[in-house]
């Protein structure tokens, strides 16, 4: 919406900073930040009243959960409120990639929050919407966000996918390029959703993520650049990086309050959301591949659930301790913060392995 005032720029000068996205991606994440900031107890408040007991905890986890009975959960919708208002105020909303990305990120916030409030209605974590019926919507809504961002894509470049590491790498995959598309996004946002399981634990690393596709829809959208790394060139997506800056400030926000001890869980509200957000990105800039480099933590963390389950199913074993394999950790005895901490620093390095991607190649 701001982004308009710079019309005015002939008339008053200064209103010509709304036309740079550098200055607009910094609004956008300072306006969530604080809006978050703001709006977060007064959420809080409210999920307490209408929860009641909060957020059920499993009886098979560690000792150290049980103390986090009563806590609310659905905290994700502080994120899905702030910043999407901050990012319909920072970016110019003629953008197609706006709103596809935007139905993502809802779309999937929507599934994630019927699930957290069936959850709380049967008193059970595992009450939720069935597996199959919530896989069912998923790939629903990764089917029809595909084809609009297919057809958004430059020519050339519709069904192509890019490798990392080489110089104009790519493979076309045709008509098999939509259901790796439908895969990266359901993955991701099952992926983001298996680990959040501590406080903080899943905020930060995809903090990183969305600030590595920023810095990468910035340069796609930019030809000068574009050409300059040897990297598609998206012009369509000059609004993606405001998006992103907003995502960013409003989840900086929320971790203010999922802190340890948390005062509110993010729920699959927020982390389905933010993991179809993430699957999205990668897709619209045609990075697919640099998402498993930069949340290569929630790659593994979905990978030890399907190694753990399939190993008790075959061999009547478990791998681990415990999964997902933040549950591992805390089994052999390292404390809550340990694990957090450990992993935001595991996401700080993916995330420059990530941006690597751009100059080496």
């Amino acid at each position: 919406m701001l982004f308009y005032l710079s019309r005015f720029s002939e008339q008053f000068g200064l209103l010509n900073v709304f036309k740079y996205q550098t200055f607009r991606m910094g609004g956008a994440l300072l306006v969530a930040f604080f809006l978050t900031l703001w709006i977060g107890p007064k959420v809080i408040m409210w999920l307490k009243k209408k929860e009641g007991e909060g957020q059920p905890i499993r009886d098979c986890g560690p000792a150290t959960h049980l103390s986090k009975k009563g806590t609310p959960t659905m905290g994700g919708l502080m994120i899905l409120i702030a910043g999407t208002l901050s990012a319909l105020l920072w970016a110019d909303w003629a953008s197609p990639y706006l709103w596809i990305l935007l139905a993502v990120f809802w779309g999937f916030g929507i599934v994630g929050g019927v699930d957290d409030y069936l959850k709380l209605t049967h008193h059970n974590s595992d009450g939720g919407v069935a597996g199959k019926t919530r896989l069912l919507i998923e790939f629903t809504l990764a089917f029809i966000a595909c084809l609009g961002m297919i057809k958004l894509a430059g020519a050339d470049m519709k069904t192509t996918l890019t490798i990392p590491f080489f110089k104009n790498f790519l493979i076309d995959l045709g008509y098999f390029y939509i259901p790796f598309a439908m895969f990266v996004m359901v993955g991701a946002a099952n992926s983001v959703n298996l680990t959040d399981g501590l406080d903080g634990l899943v905020s930060f690393p995809v903090i990183m993520c969305v600030l590595v596709f920023m810095v990468i829809a910035y340069v796609c959208s930019r030809a000068d650049f574009a050409n300059y790394l040897q990297i598609v060139s998206i012009p369509l997506a000059k609004e993606i990086p405001i998006l992103c800056g907003a995502i960013i400030g409003a989840t900086l926000g929320f971790l203010w309050y999922n802190a340890h001890p948390a005062q509110v869980f993010m729920g699959d509200t927020g982390s389905l959301a933010l993991g179809g957000f993430l699957g999205a990105l990668s897709v619209a800039t045609k990075h697919e591949i640099v998402l498993a480099i930069a949340g290569a933590i929630f790659v593994v963390e979905a990978l030890s659930v399907m190694i753990q389950v399939g190993s008790f199913k075959l061999r009547g074993k478990r791998v681990f301790l415990m999964a997902p394999i933040h549950h591992h950790f805390e089994k052999l005895g390292w404390s809550e913060t340990t694990v957090v901490t450990r992993f935001w620093i595991i996401s700080i390095v993916l995330a420059l392995m990530a941006l690597a991607t751009l100059k080496l190649r």
